[in-house]
């Protein structure tokens, strides 16, 4: 079974900072992209940040200078380091990647969520 589990979710003061951690697990072949998603209250879910298998990263204006998303491909993980959070990043992360598994079997999977809260 291939899954992705997500870890790092908390609260914190704003201006501090958190990283979060996705971890892909189970008969994997490749990674293609992989992404952080965020869903505050009351709205859609919103692209945060993506990484190509080659390293290209790409981020929403709202977070860009202040968030890094990197990977490790030899442990099939994904980082998001949020420095200088504001309260309006409160939401839940989602952890997404497009992957082949060993049978060759194309998927795009989505992670638990982690919630990161951010206080005034």
């Amino acid at each position: 079974q291939v899954q992705l589990v997500e870890s790092g979710g908390d609260l914190v003061q704003a201006g501090g900072s958190l990283r979060l951690s996705c971890a892909a697990s189970g008969s994997i072949l490749s990674i293609d992209a992989m992404a952080w998603f965020r869903q505050a209250p009351g709205k859609q879910r919103e692209l945060v940040a993506r990484v190509t298998s080659s390293g290209r990263t790409n981020y929403t204006d709202s977070v860009r200078g202040r968030f890094t998303i990197s990977r490790d491909n030899a442990k099939n993980t994904v980082y998001l380091q949020m420095n200088s959070l504001k309260p309006e990043d409160t939401a839940v992360y989602y952890c997404n990647a497009a992957l082949v598994t060993q049978s060759n079997r194309y998927l795009e999977l989505w992670g638990q969520g982690t919630l990161v809260a951010v206080s005034s």
